[in-house]
């Protein structure tokens, strides 16, 4: 089974299509299955007293054009949904309103996504179920209850999807990955279970594989030190090539776990599996 590899582009764009365009490429060229972005009705996501709040950014001194800054609409949209097309990759977004999932429907995309932000969020959850489209879901941030109900929600709506195992920090450190958790999720709910990586580095992304994970979804960056606070979790461009190809490596090494003489070994067996102190005593 082939992992689907999401390189998640999410707001790491800072609002600019240049920059859309360049880590498509990114995810184009290390060979991912998807990319992915977040869309959000800001006015309905955050209250006015939030908005409010004082906050300086490249966008202004304020939550609210810090918010508006990151948010692309629908002519970035349209330029994406062409130019994914154009490099012939899947793209597809997690809405955290409504609003948001009504207005990527216009697109005719493949996936539907629940941030884990949201999976608790039922009238959501209830719109994006009933559009049947496979489904991935996010559980940081969750509990097992939690994930519960919303499995119970999506299998009343007969809608493919599957689980994410996630830790919801940014950066995750390293030792509250417990990674053990995507095989307790394939055995309680019965389903596909990938996983969704905060970690700096590749080696816990990696071991999911080895764990049984289904996708791997990694945010990506041109650079670290651009502004954002998904910056430090990201993938710069070398690094979502490097864990593209070792999940590779690594699917091809895992095999079917049935016992067999591979051809190299038999030329081997033959050379070194008789030697001569055993001829002696044997005839």
């Amino acid at each position: 089974m082939s992992t689907f590899i999401v390189a998640d582009i999410g707001i790491n764009h800072n609002g600019n299509l240049n920059i859309v365009k360049e880590l498509i490429d990114v995810a184009v060229f290390a060979k991912c299955d998807a990319v992915k972005f977040q869309k959000r009705t800001i006015t309905d996501v955050y209250s006015p007293e939030e908005l409010d709040v004082p906050r300086e950014s490249p966008f202004g001194s304020t939550n609210r054009e810090q918010k508006e800054g990151l948010e692309l609409g629908k002519e970035e949209y349209d330029e994406i949904d062409k130019y994914c097309k154009e490099k012939g990759i899947e793209w597809y977004a997690s809405s955290w309103d409504i609003k948001s999932q009504e207005f990527l429907r216009q697109y005719d995309l493949k996936y539907n996504k629940v941030a884990s932000a949201m999976l608790t969020i039922k009238p959501l959850l209830t719109e994006i179920a009933e559009e049947k489209k496979y489904t991935f879901i996010s559980t940081g941030m969750s509990t097992m209850d939690e994930i519960g109900e919303a499995v119970d929600l999506f299998r009343k709506f007969d809608c493919p999807f599957e689980l994410m195992h996630c830790n919801s920090t940014y950066p995750m450190r390293n030792e509250d990955a417990n990674l053990k958790i995507i095989q307790v999720l394939k055995d309680k709910f019965d389903c596909k279970v990938g996983y969704s990586g905060h970690e700096r580095g590749l080696q816990i992304s990696l071991a999911a594989v080895m764990l049984g994970a289904n996708s791997i979804e990694r945010h990506i960056t041109i650079d670290h030190m651009m502004y954002g606070s998904d910056q430090p979790a990201s993938l710069e461009p070398q690094g979502i090539v490097r864990l593209v190809r070792d999940i590779r490596i690594i699917e091809n090494a895992i095999g079917d776990g049935e016992k067999v003489i591979t051809e190299g070994e038999k030329i081997g067996r033959k050379k070194l599996a008789n030697p001569y102190w055993y001829k002696s005593i044997n005839g």
